[in-house]
């Protein structure tokens, strides 16, 4: 725990602050279907999503190099997600995903201020092995977004059969909500094999702990992405089946990246 408060710190609570108050101001907005305080959502989230900006470049950057440890990393994951959230949000009606996502930054902010995990901020990692990072945390980000929606197209889809609309009242139409699907997806897979190209590339020591099997699990993602998107465009896949297959991908990501990140620094110590 840190017993210092920092600059870094002082984004980090600042951002934990505006993300929670767009959260709750979303909270209400939806329960008491109040239009109007969408303008303070978005302007209280464009400001948490700017602090956990700052946040994170201290947080990688540090004066000892650069640190990718699972808490900085998921943090930047979140990071990703909930801007691609609100790009999104500025052409399509997709603002009720942030009462899910404004409290999960929150919380991967949180982890990464009080957390140190074991990883040991590294000086040896050059720009290109960084642009791979980049890629995979850019794809993260869109995949990531993508499997909510395709949650929340399944439990449309299922309301929708079953004559139930309680949720399906309070989100965008599902025909918007498979449209911003698919366009997810294929950005999500293009930055995908964006960086699986440049893994290849630059990560020259495949004998790396944990590193064999995450690109194993990735190129397995990269896959089953693939041939949704195939399904897509020659077969016309769509609804609870786009979903199921966008969730199975999705799935094999966090296991390949997180969960062997996730075991060998926490449980064995090693990075």
């Amino acid at each position: 725990m840190q017993a210092v408060i920092s600059g870094t710190s002082i984004y980090g609570v600042l951002a934990c602050t505006f993300y929670l108050a767009s959260a709750l101001t979303q909270y209400i907005g939806l329960k008491h279907k109040v239009a109007s305080q969408q303008k303070i959502v978005k302007l209280t989230a464009a400001l948490a999503i700017i602090l956990h900006g700052a946040f994170s470049y201290q947080e990688i950057y540090t004066a000892a190099g650069i640190n990718i440890g699972f808490f900085p990393m998921i943090s930047l994951t979140s990071l990703a997600i909930t801007s691609v959230v609100m790009l999104s949000s500025l052409r399509r009606p997709v603002e009720n995903l942030l009462i899910v996502l404004l409290p999960f930054a929150t919380f991967t902010v949180f982890l990464s201020l009080w957390q140190d995990g074991s990883y040991k901020p590294r000086s040896d990692i050059g720009s290109g092995i960084f642009f791979h990072i980049a890629l995979s945390v850019i794809a993260y980000g869109l995949l990531t977004t993508a499997a909510l929606q395709a949650a929340l197209l399944s439990i449309g889809d299922y309301e929708l059969k079953h004559r139930k609309l309680a949720v399906l009242r309070s989100m965008p139409p599902l025909q918007t909500m498979e449209s911003l699907l698919f366009e997810l997806i294929t950005a999500g897979l293009c930055f995908l094999s964006l960086s699986i190209i440049s893994g290849f590339i630059f990560l020259n020591n495949m004998a790396l702990p944990g590193l064999i099997h995450h690109t194993s699990i990735t190129l397995a993602a990269w896959m089953v992405f693939s041939i949704l998107i195939w399904g897509r465009l020659k077969l016309g896949w769509r609804g609870s089946l786009a979903s199921r297959w966008t969730l199975a991908g999705f799935g094999l990501l966090l296991l390949g990246y997180f969960g062997s990140k996730l075991v060998l620094e926490l449980f064995l110590h090693r990075t």
